[in-house]
């Protein structure tokens, strides 16, 4: 499980004139995700969804707030221990080029203190889940965008996490490689796994996640499952829920036929 209380994240924007001004990334969120559970993450672009994960990863530190990470009834303190029980995927994740997937994985494993076997057991797990035997041995900087993407989720895997948080794992890949991805997220729910997850398209969003986290302006603007969201607003597609929020958050009318989010 983990736990966000109150966070809240401030940065200083430097203006013209030697003038300095306070943006608030993220504003007094709060927040809990649970065993066995996917909690999808919705915003537009600077929402603050980044930001947000990066501190729940305890990557970034809040400006006040806290995260705290519990795995079975222990709650864990030691900052080291805690990044073994996390796999972390930001959207703009930078791989070694000339190594391949495979001596990638290998490093990672050492670095973790993964016995050799073992990691060598994980990399034909983790090729099969991901469909990756086809380019295992082929350098980092030769692949496919989707090929990229999937040896940078698998980075994450190595190690074998509780905890999931991937920002946009499946942005501008293909249908295959987006399957992929998604179908092993699903499966690693019924493992009992933890999963804090963003995306921007909303019908996978729907399709994937237990629960909808939706922010805007650092700020949580509505929270359910998508049979809650859309039995509050009435909507059938979580697209035109998404919309329809932004808009009125922001003080707006919904036009008829205007839609958010982003489609595939």
């Amino acid at each position: 499980m983990i736990r966000a209380d109150h966070l809240v994240k401030t940065f200083i924007r430097n203006e013209k004139k030697n003038r300095k001004s306070e943006i608030r990334a993220v504003d007094d969120i709060s927040l809990t995700v649970k065993e066995g559970e996917i909690v999808g993450i919705l915003g537009p672009n600077g929402a603050g969804k980044t930001t947000l994960l990066r501190m729940m990863s305890r990557l970034m530190r809040p400006t006040s707030g806290q995260v705290s990470i519990r795995i079975g009834e222990e709650e864990m303190t030691d900052e080291i221990e805690i990044k073994r029980h996390i796999g972390y995927l930001s959207n703009n994740t930078k791989l070694y080029g000339r190594l391949s997937a495979r001596e990638l994985l290998q490093m990672l494993g050492t670095i973790y203190g993964i016995p050799e076997q073992t990691v060598e057991e994980r990399i034909g797990q983790i090729g099969r889940i991901l469909s990756m035997d086809g380019f295992l041995d082929n350098r980092i900087e030769k692949l496919s965008t989707g090929q990229t993407q999937r040896a940078s989720i698998a980075r994450c895997l190595v190690h074998d996490p509780q905890v999931y948080i991937f920002d946009e794992p499946t942005l501008g890949l293909d249908i295959i490689s987006s399957a992929a991805i998604i179908d092993f997220m699903k499966q690693e729910r019924e493992r009992g796994k933890t999963v804090l997850y963003s995306t921007h398209y909303m019908e996978e969003a729907e399709y994937l996640c237990d629960r909808i986290v939706m922010i805007h302006h650092g700020r949580i603007i509505s929270e359910g499952t998508p049979a809650q969201l859309k039995e509050e607003t009435k909507k059938d597609s979580l697209r035109d829920i998404f919309s329809g929020l932004v808009l009125s958050a922001d003080g707006e009318e919904e036009q008829p036929g205007k839609r958010g989010g982003s489609e595939r």
